[in-house]
């Protein structure tokens, strides 16, 4: 799966450093000033899957695929973006091209870190970056609706898309996002979205940066993000991008002990990368053996045809049928030959919806 997850945020609130710890290296520059990341750096990061982990443990094979996702590092957003200030144009290009959207928000104060704005104040700040997403998608939608204006007059069949772009119209020059909007025509409002690819239709995930001191407790600035979020029915996740920086080259147990040491259970980054990698609609099925196990990435809804089409062409072409084990009697089982005698391997058709975590043997014939 190509999508990408673009890191999106006011210049300085830590998106580079956040970036930086995903991919475990130094490969975006991290500075104190603005706009000192032009081009989008991109990155492949592995999800973190304990699934994985067990059925490594179980099979011991000689190599291990996890799932991956790509992260895209854009450079900060600042007032007037939609109108080119700040190089806005080529960045929101950027986030357009996106499937899905990390949004890095500042939630604590340090004299030594410029703001934007002086002081740092997430509803402001969010206000903001969502203002000039909302910007550019009607600048898009107005050229849309212009050719199609010119076009209607030869072509009555346009009119509902017509009516359904201006009602759109109307809604975010009210200061809303795609993401709320409830269409009066499904058709012609499918239409639009598949060719506009609005930037505030896609799903968001707030990444709370804090100080170590913020990690255990939620700090006012935190708790607002967090009311901002469930208003636009967006995740949130907690997280300190410079800890997370820190902890990069460490061995696991070593996290372990710095994550025990800061009060925390799970890292946060750990968590924004499991939920992107939700908000793309993805899931797992896995395949088990001496020689790999691995992690399938296909979209939740698919078929066993589909699923298998991932792994070669030929599979989805020539499927007869799948031997499925869901993960957890896989587990219980302790393995194939267990499930096998516990009579919980299935034997499905082409019919089958792909549940998360199935382990899949495929049969098929070309």
């Amino acid at each position: 799966m190509s999508l990408s997850i673009g890191i999106v945020g006011l210049p300085n609130v830590g998106k580079s450093t956040t970036f930086n710890a995903l991919t475990k290296a130094q490969n975006a520059e991290a500075a104190n000033y603005p706009f000192c990341t032009i081009e989008p750096n991109k990155a492949i990061v592995v999800v973190p899957d304990v699934r994985v982990d067990k059925l490594v443990e179980m099979a011991k094979p000689q190599r291990t695929l996890h799932a991956t996702v790509e992260f895209v590092d854009i450079a900060g957003l600042v007032k007037g973006a939609s109108r080119g200030e700040g190089l806005g144009n080529q960045f929101l290009g950027n986030i357009r091209e996106t499937a899905a959207i990390v949004h890095v928000v500042r939630c604590f104060e340090d004299d030594n870190i410029l703001h934007v704005n002086n002081k740092p104040n997430p509803a402001d700040d969010i206000e903001v970056i969502n203002t000039e997403l909302i910007l550019a998608d009607i600048q898009q939608l107005e050229r849309k609706i212009e050719r199609t204006q010119r076009q209607a007059k030869t072509d009555r069949k346009l009119q509902p898309l017509m009516d359904e772009a201006a009602r759109l119209k109307g809604y975010l020059d009210a200061g809303n996002m795609v993401v709320t909007y409830q269409p009066a025509h499904q058709e012609s409002y499918d239409a639009l979205l598949q060719e506009m690819r609005f930037i505030t239709q896609k799903k968001v995930i707030f990444a709370a940066n804090v100080d170590e001191a913020g990690l255990t407790e939620d700090n006012a600035m935190v708790k607002q993000v967090r009311a901002i979020a469930a208003a636009q029915g967006a995740e949130v996740v907690k997280l300190c991008a410079k800890l997370e920086e820190e902890m990069g080259g460490l061995s696991d147990e070593e996290r372990n002990e710095f994550l025990d040491a800061a009060g925390v259970k799970e890292s946060g980054l750990s968590q924004v990368i499991q939920k992107s990698f939700r908000a793309l609609g993805l899931i797992n099925y896995f395949t088990v053996g001496v020689k790999e196990v691995r992690a399938w990435t296909i979209h939740e809804g698919w078929t066993a045809p589909q699923a298998a089409g991932v792994i070669h062409s030929d599979f989805e072409r020539g499927f007869i049928r799948a031997q499925v084990i869901a993960y957890d009697d896989f587990v219980r089982c302790k393995g194939e030959a267990g499930a096998k005698a516990a009579g919980v391997m299935r034997v499905e058709g082409k019919e089958y919806i792909v549940k998360d975590g199935d382990i899949m043997h495929f049969l098929f014939n070309v």
